[in-house]
């Protein structure tokens, strides 16, 4: 205090009022002291993190983490030759897929988005600072995901090239970072119980094996190349492709508060940190609320589809007839009228739903993603694809079915049916050279005597905490078991081998995870692939008579006999889509 008094020798006054103006200067400064000190403590709460209350909370020491990153003025500008104009859309994140390439745009709020044809695909110079492109190209297609949020597909460009999107009208918008596809956190969802549930790619761990979650631990933050600004968690289960995460409650808490969502990534314990656009969602159904004592829906489906918006309506329609009451639509980078035909099935009453999934070889991560998503709306949930249809036999509605197969399994104790697996019967192209104008269930009658593999249909809450599955079965939890249905009681018509214009479509990608492309020279006797055809789409010249080893048409009469319309024999799907039309006819009794 000494050294403090002799700054203050200089006042002019006399040593009384000097002692005076000391006191006060002192006083001032200590009240300057606490009013910054709230300032720097209203700060760290607004921006949602806390250094005292970690262990509190979490049980476990936390980082603190800066949640979100704030934007240089230049970001905020548009390239248009020499002069930035006003900030319309900004390019979020970029994603290099192996034939093309993913750019999600964020909107302003109230923006009005751009159309397909108002976008280009922009490839500039990564060495060349100036705003001249070197490459225009039209975007393969435009989804709107979210409010004021897209996704562009723009084609791969030359290689060294970096890649963005200008509008005719206003020039040129800044690239955002780039991240290849092989090592990248692309989805995080936060469940019913609060753990956040992340889908990757690059771990590379073993199919249908729980991993050592140990030697793992989840991040959030923004910039996850500067680990003292991120929030660390802890890794509660990890298997193939998909990591569930202890989310911390104040991650929890802020996201209540702010619009954008913080991302999430994994971080391997003395090694790097994944790539991630993976942005924290919010399941929409139910949100974070406990799940319904009676849920709306007895029974969906999901599905993950390329380019079958030919075949889709029959689907829909057909599964609609014998009790399907929901669809989830995983929409895998299709080029096709997809979206128009779900828009039509939704507007003519189906309650269908298209999710955009440009996502490759990821099925099981996506079937579990729907898993999640399903799990406050249905009761049970099938997973099969476009070319699959239920048969039941019996005539009854396929929740009867359902009820049947587990009310009368009653001697297994406290143990419930969580899952019920069906058999999956091939059936060939049954000599037609074109596709058939009933549908596949009427043209395709000549399949394989035995069946191949088999289709799940499941309690979604039954699941296992790994959400493990092979596209065929999920792992279940410890109280609940699978039973196997007798095809007299349900079987799955698979319509594998079609006319070769819609076979040869096969060769393009296979959408599972851990099976190789037909192309590949890999695992060329598996049964995922067409016995005897190898690695090219060449069409042998007697393929319309192969895989036809016995004449099955209980499906095909059944939909004559039941669904046909008695005036001129069209069927539902050749006619109109709306749900509340016309009469259909089910086991000698009308349904309107």
């Amino acid at each position: 205090m000494r050294k403090f008094l002799v700054v203050l020798n200089w006042f002019p006054k006399g040593r009384k009022s000097m002692r005076f103006r000391s006191r006060n200067y002192i006083n001032s400064w200590g009240r300057f002291f606490w009013f910054a000190a709230f300032i720097v403590s209203a700060f760290v709460l607004f921006n949602g993190f806390s250094y005292s209350n970690f262990r509190f909370l979490f049980g476990e020491r936390f980082e603190p983490v800066l949640k979100f990153a704030r934007k240089t003025p230049t970001a905020n500008a548009i390239v248009s030759g020499e002069h930035p104009v006003t900030q319309i859309l900004s390019v979020r994140e970029t994603v290099l897929l192996p034939d093309q390439v993913i750019l999600f745009l964020k909107y302003p709020r109230s923006a009005r988005l751009f159309t397909k044809e108002e976008l280009d695909c922009v490839y500039l110079s990564v060495h060349n600072t100036s705003p001249v492109p070197r490459l225009k190209q039209s975007p393969a297609r435009v989804d709107t995901e979210q409010l004021g949020e897209q996704i562009v597909r723009c084609p791969s460009g030359p290689r060294g090239l970096l890649i963005t999107v200008g509008s005719k009208s206003n020039g040129v918008f800044p690239a955002s970072p780039t991240h290849h596809w092989d090592s990248l956190a692309y989805e995080a969802l936060v469940d019913n119980d609060n753990t956040t549930v992340v889908f990757v790619k690059g771990l590379n761990l073993r199919p249908e094996r729980v991993s050592n979650a140990s030697k793992f631990e989840c991040v959030y933050g923004e910039d996850f190349s500067r680990l003292k600004l991120v929030l660390r968690s802890e890794v509660l289960s990890i298997a193939q492709e998909i990591v569930r995460c202890r989310t911390p409650l104040i991650v929890l808490n802020s996201q209540k508060k702010v619009n954008s969502s913080v991302k999430v990534s994994v971080r391997i314990k003395g090694g790097g940190t994944l790539p991630s656009i993976a942005r924290l969602g919010f399941l929409s159904d139910s949100g974070r609320d406990p799940l319904p004592t009676r849920k709306p829906h007895e029974t969906c489906i999901c599905t993950m589809a390329r380019n079958q918006a030919r075949f889709l309506k029959e689907w829909v329609i057909y599964h609609a007839l014998i009790g399907v009451q929901r669809w989830y639509i995983y929409d895998n980078n299709s080029d096709d009228d997809t979206d128009q035909v779900i828009e039509s099935l939704f507007n003519a009453g189906y309650n269908i739903s298209r999710h955009i999934w440009p996502w490759i070889k990821t099925q099981e991560g996506g079937f579990s993603h729907c898993a999640l998503r399903a799990k406050g709306s249905c009761e049970w949930i099938g997973f099969i694809d476009v070319d699959e249809f239920l048969h039941l036999p019996s005539g009854l509605f396929l929740h009867d079915v359902i009820s049947n197969l587990t009310s009368t399994v009653t001697s297994f104790g406290n143990i419930s049916i969580g899952e019920i697996r069906v058999s999956c019967y091939s059936f060939g192209p049954s000599g037609l050279k074109r596709i058939p104008k009933q549908g596949v269930m009427v043209g395709y009658t000549c399949r394989l005597v035995v069946p191949e593999r088999h289709k799940s249909i499941v309690k979604p809450e039954a699941l296992n905490s790994t959400l493990i599955n092979i596209v065929h079965h999920f792992h279940l939890r410890d109280d609940f078991r699978f039973i196997d249905v007798d095809r007299r009681m349900m079987a799955v018509n698979h319509y594998k081998y079609q006319v070769w214009e819609v076979f040869k479509q096969k060769f393009y990608r296979r959408v599972a995870t851990y099976v190789a492309d037909w192309k590949d020279e890999q695992n060329v006797r598996s049964k995922d692939r067409a016995p005897g055809l190898g690695t090219r789409a060449v069409e042998p010249v007697d393929w319309s008579s192969r895989f036809c080893e016995v004449t099955d048409t209980g499906l095909k009469d059944r939909v004559l006999r039941n669904f046909a319309n008695p005036k001129n024999s069209l069927l539902p799907w050749q006619t109109t889509t709306n749900k509340k039309a016309g009469t259909w006819f089910v086991e000698e009794k009308t349904y309107k």
